[in-house]
């Protein structure tokens, strides 16, 4: 929605940059040229962000503006390096030639595809992308899901049947939460969609509840909590095995909602009879009496929640970890009530959540295919990112020889970062959907520019997935894109037609997005005539108005009068609150049975690893990663208002660790790993476990043939030189960036 006045146009708007969503009020001046961005603000009547926002969404405008930015297509000359701005139809073409080449000499098994986390944030890539993957046939592709949540996807497919069926801590209703490696006072929620996290927190204890973090760094978020709980990296399995063995032990059972839905009760309390506080409090740094307390609360406390994030992911046992942050709800009797974790109601579906056919049910069925080079058994249709290097690298039959990437930077957010650098040149094509000639780009061979995010509209959809309550919001592009240019969506569409043996000029980007949308409306039951005629328009509009009718609480094209509508969406400018969370089970359960499975094979069997690890002894240093309000991963660093003043590129170091280095505070120091690296300024806290240091990651901006003129003056180091890409959690193939064993030295 749009109004204007003497002194502009005055836009809402939801801030796409991260999962809080939180709305915005954008002024735009009424000067001479191109509309400007005078202010951005909160949108005090967002129904769901309530007048939150954070640093971060008050930029929109200086990425819009960011004079490095790409506005045409660019193709570079691969004999001499040199770029060049080219048109549409001539950046198209060069596509086919150097795609269809490696397709017409290889086959398109040649091909492959890497998908960044921002299609989850933006409007037509993540609704588009499984058309390219599709139609285009590429066998399979890497994605940031595998350097992220993977984990948890897999612990959720296994046990509800669903692998984005992800539960969310009920914060509004809640009196106790236990947080596991997160950190929402700088990510706000991840795998929980919420604005103003930390305001949460604080009503918790305001109304006499009580805040618990278990991290190795002592967090903003853990500063703010009632109680910080320093755990050694990577073994927070071993801890929430100890917690669910207290459960059993002290008779603290209680299944709740899930009573009579459970399968495997009695494999779990097996499985944990000899998993003793006592016994893992040395590998965990955790005493057992705090182990023993924390279960108890969980418990006992009428309502409470266990919240595992992106730490309990990305280390050595992150299935384990995932898997029992669930059992540990389910035993406390904490799954689908109120204050507990319970399952969104999302008003619209995303296509990037459709189930997978050969998956349906939570069957385990994986290690149908193996990477060529390692070997590595392929889950839930992807193998490791970090596998991606050596399938270039290494000749042979199968070898990769062209590679897409969407609105991903791999050379920062992949483990071993300096392999997959070394290896991209070795690409015969490379074509990257991208707003920057980045770290990752440089190397492509066409670059084809996204939009910005006011140039267009924007619905989110997965992200609502894992809300805290259901609300839907709408929002118009801001500043209309240069006349001509294909829209983000259509590039896909180009690419895919391009990659499946069609000429430039030969594909019909319309028939083409009739038939998916068709297919679309066939597999949510409603009929492709009815919802064509009523579903107005092309493209992602098109697919968002479809996903809101047959959805959860939509008009399903007339058959719910009441029901919602893109229409209805659009009529509300601050959005529709749908209420909070509701009991799910067991209709969201897609299990053959429609239970829940407590202990599948598959995660179980990695107990044996987990064991073999109590009697490891200690390393003497591990790295793990962080990320700071300011930033998301390497997205915004070319914007100066976030990465001016004191530089939050340094290693955290306990002073007792400086002290046995001869390390001083601000001194610089060099990093070492097996896999790599690289000298740091070090900033030395009691804020982090000693033997425990941290780098923040999506930072390394300092390689030559980039154009992000401020990121290089704030450059910093890439953490993921660190990364040892044969490190990963061998249930779901997720890499591990936390935990690293490392040597902290001074530098020279």
């Amino acid at each position: 929605m749009a109004t204007t006045d003497a002194d502009g146009t005055t836009h809402l708007r939801t801030c796409p940059l991260c999962e809080a969503m939180c709305g915005l009020e954008l002024r735009l001046g009424d000067g001479p040229g191109a509309p400007t961005v005078d202010r951005i603000r909160a949108d005090r009547d967002d129904v769901w962000s309530k007048g939150y926002l954070c640093p971060k969404g008050t930029t929109l405008g200086h990425l819009h503006d960011d004079p490095d930015r790409l506005r045409a297509p660019m193709v570079r000359d691969r004999a001499t390096g040199e770029w060049s701005e080219v048109t549409w139809e001539a950046a198209f073409e060069r596509c086919a030639e150097l795609l269809g080449g490696v397709r017409e000499r290889y086959g398109i098994e040649a091909v492959t595809a890497y998908l960044g986390n921002p299609l989850a944030h933006t409007f037509g890539l993540g609704r588009y992308t499984g058309l390219l993957i599709g139609l285009s046939g590429i066998p399979m592709v890497y994605s940031a899901g595998t350097a992220d949540q993977w984990p948890k996807n897999l612990a959720c497919h296994l046990m509800y049947g669903d692998m984005w069926a992800i539960g969310v801590p009920d914060l509004d209703r809640t009196d106790l939460i236990v947080a596991m490696g997160a950190n929402p006072a700088a990510s706000q929620g991840s795998l929980m969609a919420v604005a103003d996290a930390m305001g949460h927190l604080a009503a918790i204890r305001d109304r006499g509840g009580r805040v618990v973090v278990v991290d190795p760094v002592r967090t903003p978020t853990a500063e703010a909590a009632d109680e910080w709980v320093p755990i050694v990296p990577g073994t927070d399995a071993a801890l929430l095995m100890a917690m669910t063995h207290v459960l059993f032990d002290e008779g603290l059972v209680h299944l709740g909602a899930a009573d009579g839905l459970v399968d495997g009760l009695d494999e779990v309390r097996e499985l944990v009879a000899d998993w003793r506080p006592e016994d893992v409090e040395s590998t965990c740094g955790v005493p057992a009496a705090t182990i023993r307390e924390l279960a108890r609360a969980l418990a006992t406390t009428e309502r409470a929640v266990l919240y595992g994030r992106i730490g309990t992911c990305t280390q050595e046992f992150g299935t384990l970890a995932s898997w029992l942050v669930d059992v540990v709800n389910i035993l406390a009797g904490n799954l689908d009530r109120e204050g507990g974790l319970m399952f969104s109601t999302p008003a619209l579906w995303s296509v990037t959540a459709l189930p997978m056919p050969e998956l349906e049910g939570g069957q385990a069925i994986f290690g149908r295919w193996r990477s060529r080079v390692s070997g590595v058994p392929e889950v839930l249709g992807q193998v490791p990112v970090s596998c991606l290097a050596e399938e270039i690298a290494t000749p042979g039959d199968g070898q990769i020889r062209a590679l897409v990437t969407v609105a991903g930077n791999p050379v920062l957010s992949t483990p071993d970062a300096g392999r997959l650098d070394e290896a991209l040149p070795l690409l015969e094509a490379m074509v990257c959907i991208d707003n920057h000639l980045n770290e990752t780009t440089r190397h492509a061979d066409v670059i084809l520019p996204g939009l910005s995010p006011l140039e267009q509209p924007h619905l989110d959809d997965m992200i609502w997935g894992w809300a805290v309550r259901s609300a839907v919001k709408w929002s118009d592009t801001v500043v209309p894109p240069a006349d001509g240019r294909p829209e983000e969506w259509e590039a896909l569409v180009v690419l895919a037609g391009i990659l499946a043996g069609m000429g430039p000029a030969d594909i019909d980007v319309d028939a083409i997005d009739d038939g998916y949308f068709v297919a679309l409306a066939e597999m949510k039951g409603a009929d492709p005539a009815v919802a064509l005629a009523g579903s107005p328009g092309r493209g992602p509009e098109r697919l968002a108005d479809l996903t809101i009718r047959t959805g959860a609480f939509g008009d399903r094209y007339g058959a719910e009068p009441d029901g919602l509508t893109l229409e209805k969406v659009r009529a509300a400018p601050h959005g529709i609150d749908l209420g909070p969370m509701v009991p799910r089970l067991p209709g969201m359960l897609t299990t053959p049975d429609r239970r829940i499975r407590l202990a599948p094979g598959h995660i179980t069997a990695d107990l044996r690893r987990l064991r073999a690890r109590l009697g490891r002894a200690p390393e003497q240093l591990v790295l793990v990663s962080r990320r700071h309000l300011r930033s998301n991963n390497s997205w915004l660093h070319n914007v100066e208002v976030l990465v001016k003043g004191k530089d939050r590129c340094t290693l955290l170091m306990h002073p007792d660790d400086a002290a046995t280095r001869g390390i001083a505070g601000g001194a610089t120091v060099e990093v070492r790993s097996e896999a790599g690296r690289l000298e740091v300024p070090v900033e030395l806290t009691d804020g982090i476990r000693p033997g425990v240091v941290s780098l923040p990651h999506g930072w390394g901006h300092d390689k030559e043939g980039t154009r992000l003129s401020v990121a290089a003056r704030h450059a910093g180091v890439n953490t993921n030189l660190l990364s040892p890409g044969r490190l990963i959690d061998e249930p779901s193939n997720n890499a591990v960036f936390n935990g690293i064993p490392v040597e902290v030295a001074p530098a020279g």
